[in-house]
């Protein structure tokens, strides 16, 4: 009997994440967080609830990976202050506000107050990025930088969570006044 020359069987890695993070968006979207099981984002995206758990220990830390690859790389357009901080709190606004993305972040974060390494994923994975980027291009300390993503990110966020709508741009606008303020 001749040996098998077919390729390796499964999906490339890279199209299995953006399969499972398109999965969990669409679930997320649709079930909210809590509802958002890895039962049901692994029928959603055709794969065994065990192909998530080799890749991520965890819901939150899933929910993690998927946000980094939602939110990508910072928008560094500019070495303007208020145009790099104004890009970035609209980019900011238009990804929480994009289905199922404001509901991901939001409940990710409600899971990792009493969750100490899911913390660290998000402090790691999610912020870490952002606030070397941001340092870098504004040329302010690591605490500043932190106190303006938790203030626009925070809003943001709020915003979802109470209304279950994104933030309309007329409150963005005042946002970004608000910060350029502090930033001046």
């Amino acid at each position: 009997m001749q040996a098998s020359t077919s390729p390796a069987a499964g999906r490339p890695r890279s199209d299995l994440n953006a399969d499972v993070f398109a999965a969990t968006l669409r679930s997320v979207d649709e079930f909210g967080y809590a509802g958002a099981t890895m039962d049901r984002i692994a029928v959603a995206a055709g794969v065994a609830k065990t192909t998530l758990y080799r890749r991520w220990p965890s819901k939150g830390a899933l929910i993690t990976a998927c946000l980094v690859e939602a939110f990508g790389p910072a928008p560094v357009v500019s070495e303007d202050r208020d145009e790099l901080l104004t890009t970035a709190i609209r980019w900011g606004a238009a990804k929480v506000a994009e289905p199922g993305v404001g509901a991901a972040f939001a409940g990710v974060f409600t899971d990792a107050v009493s969750d100490p390494a899911l913390r660290e994923i998000l402090s790691t994975e999610l912020q870490a990025p952002y606030l070397r980027v941001l340092q870098d291009a504004l040329g302010e300390s690591e605490q500043r930088v932190r106190f303006a993503i938790d203030v626009i990110m925070g809003t943001l966020l709020h915003r979802m969570g109470i209304s279950g709508e994104p933030m309309a741009e007329d409150d963005v606008e005042a946002l970004i006044a608000m910060v350029l303020g502090v930033f001046r």
